[in-house]
């Protein structure tokens, strides 16, 4: 057995010894947007270091926790926080946790995210269904041998984002009356802030959002055959294009502001969507 097969594995076998029901579907909750997961009626919660394959997560406002429960009467667990490659960590650790969800069952994910924005009507905020990516960070999260037990590595990313997913996270945000708008995230490696002419590149390659993270879990998901969709949350605007300097507390702050409507949005989605 291959060492992310066996990781997978172990870690899938020591969350359902929490006596855990099959989850349906999984959600990452990124910067300052763990409190969106607050309506879940917990059934376990586990620090994700004390699983197999996990990583202890250093940044601040990644909590490091998994949290199983039932959300709106869907079954789910909810990871509350991510690894990011700035931390140092490999695609294996990237993708660890979203393989981990399609062993225990799980069939569509969730991912949600801070971001720049670098579109201008994007103000701090605002909620963005994500509809595309652009990836700035080199190699693939699949490259290496792969391994068809953990899934397909030759995957076709024109739908990476689950065009039924996205449809009925709409739909719940005009249910809910909340304005959630459509963009192309662009992801760069961090954990320093792009340059305001790195900016203005990626505006003329298409992106309308920047970030560190949210890609490797959307390519793990497709890789293991789950519906993925994506939101990001604008913490700020994008370098050259802010009236502050940047920083993580800002991004945290964000988080935290928009994480009740957040939290709304994808109860509604639950209880008027596809998943059950």
């Amino acid at each position: 057995m291959n060492r992310p097969l066996e990781a997978v594995t172990t870690a899938a076998r020591e969350l359902r010894g929490l006596g855990v029901a099959e989850p349906d579907i999984a959600f990452v909750l990124g910067s300052g947007l763990a409190g969106a997961a607050a309506g879940i009626d917990l059934v376990a919660e586990v620090d994700c270091a004390g699983i197999a394959g996990f990583r202890r997560q250093g940044v601040e406002g990644h909590f490091g926790r998994i949290r199983f429960g039932r959300w709106e009467g869907v079954r789910c667990l909810a990871y509350l926080g991510r690894p990011h490659a700035y931390e140092g960590l490999d695609a294996d650790a990237l993708l660890h946790p979203v393989r981990v969800a399609a062993r225990l069952g799980v069939k569509a994910l969730v991912s949600t995210c801070a971001a720049g924005g670098i579109r201008s009507d994007l103000e701090p905020g605002a909620l963005v269904l994500v509809t595309d990516h652009i990836d700035w960070c080199g190699p693939n999260p699949l490259r290496g041998a792969g391994d068809a037990r953990l899934g397909e590595s030759f995957v076709d990313l024109s739908a990476a984002y689950d065009p039924g997913l996205r449809a009925a996270l709409l739909r719940a945000a005009e249910t809910e009356g909340i304005e959630l708008s459509k963009g192309v995230y662009a992801r760069t490696a961090g954990p320093s802030y792009e340059t305001p002419a790195e900016i203005r590149a990626l505006e003329r390659l298409g992106a309308d959002l920047v970030g560190m993270s949210l890609v490797p879990e959307i390519i793990g998901a497709n890789e293991a055959g789950l519906e993925a969709a994506a939101i990001a949350v604008v913490s700020n605007r994008a370098a050259g294009r802010s009236p502050v300097p940047l920083s993580h507390r800002e991004v945290l702050a964000a988080g935290e502001s928009a994480a009740a409507d957040l939290g709304r949005l994808l109860e509604s989605f639950l209880r008027h969507g596809r998943v059950r």
